[in-house]
């Protein structure tokens, strides 16, 4: 295939064209999943006193303040869940320093901002405020299902149909979202929704990498950042104009409308096609791609093209047990497991605490959005001139860094703290682009989809932890960014241990991996075993599988999900997913 695509142009006319049909869904996948900023927006409260009726609008002027509500001293305000009660109900001048506290029995919002909110109409308030945060906990965790579920079904049944599939089930859900009045079933919704969601961006991506030649895969991959940013910015300006939540839900899913018409348009993944023998269909596509970039191919090319190499039709693969039963490979893989978990808590901590910054919740969000495109021009830059562990460890040290030192930032200079939490947001954003191509270089071949897969798995575990990280703000806004600064600087100083791989043959049997952090500076290395063979009991230990892995290195979306695989066909997801 690589000849072919080297004949017709590796990212010519036609590869163009269908990249930017697939990358279009990704704006739509890229709201979805930051929508709930906006959809679940924090918005202040306070307690309806007791003679105020259902007309009572917000603010309250400061005399009733002091004899009506207590004084939270962790916020630095008056509480917003307490009120003072001495058993009267007829008149302020009933309260005193003297009565005792009781919770709200109904809240009064403040509607200035977002006119409606999930928060407002599920009461997701005080007591009830850890509902929020599991609501985005359990959207995560769709993420998780979603990833290793339509990425199965993609090898199996085809990525055209896959993608179509979570496609219709993404706008249908989203579209339920907007209209369900039950907590707990729009909680369900979230979760199928985020399996939907990895299922378009996921496949759609694969797809998309399918289409270009190795060397354009970086490429690829920059380009497709610069639509999900741009999702970034289409959520923020949707929510400015439009403050009621559900009809938000509503106008960030109806786009998704407009890609099904894809089926007409969009044609089956060749490579799929030829790993499932399907090779007059895949011809038909292959000539088509190069009738579009007025290229000719031999016949000779076009045979190559379309055969399945037999080494590729079935190899045998390592099992997640492989990974802990040997020293090195174990302490990379803990390291590995511990920088993911990291990345994504932070990554998706940040992006959803925008609103909780001060200022303008929406130019939050859109910087935020915005520091994401250096991020990865840097890591772009960088990794094929330093490499990988170094840049990672700075940009995890610095980024940590930058989010401790918002503790030592008064509340009055809300910008400077506002600067350092996007810092923080680059630097992050930075890393979690290297860890994805780190990953895949330093897992053995016959582990690699086992590893990356079980690192994605551990990632969205940090994910769905964040919500909750963030809830402890509620108590004392830094300890946020305290937990997540530490945790960033901690695996950053552990990324040094990691082995460097920039300029060495990846690693292919379970000996080469053992052996691969043992010599971090060799370049190209080739087999001169320090643990030998024998040494080595997995049955996997003398299988190899030659890889052109020369100038492959990429850049890899934040979102993209990982599976492992059995199986690793030419052509399948599991095998884009293990070079990528």
């Amino acid at each position: 295939m690589e000849a072919f695509l080297e004949t017709i142009g590796e990212f010519g006319p036609y590869q163009k064209r269908m990249f930017l049909l697939l990358s279009l869904p990704t704006i739509v996948v890229s709201m979805q999943k930051l929508a709930w900023v906006f959809l679940g927006a924090r918005v202040d409260h306070r307690c309806r006193l007791w003679w105020e009726d259902e007309t009572a609008e917000f603010p309250l002027s400061d005399d009733v303040k002091e004899v009506a509500i207590p004084w939270d001293g962790t916020k630095g305000d008056y509480s917003q869940c307490y009120m003072y009660s001495n058993g009267t109900e007829d008149a302020a001048s009933h309260y005193n320093s003297s009565s005792i506290l009781v919770p709200c029995v109904e809240m009064v919002y403040d509607t200035s901002v977002y006119k409606t909110s999930a928060v407002i109409d599920y009461e997701l308030v005080c007591g009830q405020a850890w509902l929020r945060a599991t609501v985005q906990s359990v959207f995560m965790v769709g993420m998780l299902v979603g990833s290793y579920l339509f990425g199965d079904l993609s090898d199996r049944l085809g990525r055209k149909r896959v993608f179509l599939s979570a496609l219709v089930l993404m706008v249908c859900v989203g579209l339920g979202q907007a209209a369900i009045p039950y907590y707990l079933a729009f909680t369900f919704l979230r979760f199928i929704l985020g399996a939907s969601l990895q299922g378009v961006f996921l496949v759609a991506y694969v797809m998309a990498l399918e289409l270009v030649g190795k060397r354009r895969r970086v490429l690829v991959g920059v380009l497709s950042q610069a639509f999900y940013t741009l999702g970034y910015f289409t959520a923020a300006l949707l929510a400015y104009f439009i403050t009621s939540w559900r009809w938000l839900q509503v106008a960030m899913t109806l786009p998704g409308i407009f890609f099904i018409p894809y089926y007409w348009i969009i044609p089956e993944s060749s490579r799929w096609l030829i790993a499932k023998v399907r090779t007059e269909e895949a011809r038909v596509i292959l000539e088509k791609a190069a009738k579009v970039n007025k290229k000719e191919v031999s016949e000779q090319v076009m045979q190559e093209a379309l055969e399945v190499k037999d080494g590729k039709k079935e190899e045998a693969k390592g099992n997640f047990l492989d990974l802990f039963r040997y020293p090195n490979l174990r302490s990379n893989t803990l390291n590995l497991f511990f920088n993911w978990f990291v990345n994504s808590g932070v990554y998706y901590g940040l992006s959803l605490n925008t609103g909780n910054l001060g200022g303008s919740a929406y130019l939050n969000f859109v910087i935020s959005g915005a520091v994401e495109l250096p991020a990865h021009v840097l890591t772009f830059l960088l990794l094929d001139r330093i490499g990988r562990r170094i840049p990672l460890a700075v940009f995890m040290g610095l980024g940590g860094l930058a989010l401790l030192s918002t503790i030592l930032i008064p509340k009055d200079l809300g910008w400077l703290v506002i600067t350092l939490a996007m810092l923080g947001k680059l630097c992050i954003t930075a890393s979690y682009a290297i860890i994805y191509v780190l990953t895949a270089e330093i897992f053995p071949t016959v582990v690699r989809n086992v590893g990356v897969g079980s690192s994605s798995m551990v990632a969205r575990i940090g994910g769905a932890l964040a919500p909750y990280i963030n809830l402890l703000g509620d108590y004392w806004y830094p300890i946020p960014m305290m937990i997540f600064g530490a945790m960033s600087v901690t695996a950053g100083l552990l990324s040094l241990l990691l082995p460097e791989t920039l300029g060495r043959r990846l690693p292919e049997t379970i000996e080469d991996g053992e052996n691969f952090a043992r010599r971090p500076l060799e370049r190209d290395d080739r087999t001169v075993p320090l643990v030998e063979s024998n040494q080595l009991t997995t049955p996997h230990a003398d299988e190899k599988q030659q890889l052109d892995e020369t100038n492959n290195h990429h850049s890899i979306p934040n979102d993209i999900g990982y599976r492992s695989s059995n199986k690793q066909e030419n052509g399948t997801l599991s095998e884009i997913t293990s070079k990528i």
